[in-house]
């Protein structure tokens, strides 16, 4: 299993939101500035990160994008899904027939718990990591957070 740069990109940019944004609005060009991620293909992955309820979106001045709750309750997994679609490590443990085909060796393969059980392992490690983690473990590290200058007044 490979994640593809949508899930990736989605959880840095969900990240950045967090880190810098918090409850405020964060506009693409300056989440694609601090991660160095293409506007454009920012503004696709958005789209199903609004489908998929974790982002909202406000127009004018003072809008961009904004998680629609609060990072503790976002889970890494809950943004691999929105990017990705479920996951699993081969195709044949998918919920449903997930296979392209039908398998020769379903009802004799050993390894099919093997891949269900690593499946299931990694789901529960990534669900259980939040953005608020993330941003625990960034200040942690010494990242320094950026000041939206938009929200700044001077007397």
């Amino acid at each position: 299993m490979r994640l593809s740069t949508k899930s990736r990109y989605g959880l840095r940019a969900l990240f950045d939101m967090a880190y810098h944004a918090g409850t405020l609005p964060a506009q693409i060009k300056d989440i694609s500035r601090r991660q160095n991620i293409s506007p454009r293909y920012l503004e696709q992955i958005f789209q199903d990160l609004k489908r998929g309820g974790l982002l909202k979106s406000r127009r004018g001045p003072q809008g961009g994008y904004f998680l629609s709750r609060k990072p503790h309750e976002i889970t890494v997994h809950q943004i691999i899904m929105a990017a990705e679609g479920e996951m699993a490590l081969v195709d044949c443990i998918k919920s449903g027939k997930g296979c392209k085909k039908e398998c020769d060796m379903e009802t004799e393969c050993v390894t099919q718990n093997v891949w269900r059980e690593a499946s299931k392992r990694l789901n529960d490690y990534l669900e259980s990591v939040t953005l608020k983690d993330l941003c625990d473990d960034a200040q942690k590290m010494g990242v320094e957070k950026e000041l939206d200058h938009r929200f700044m007044y001077f007397i």
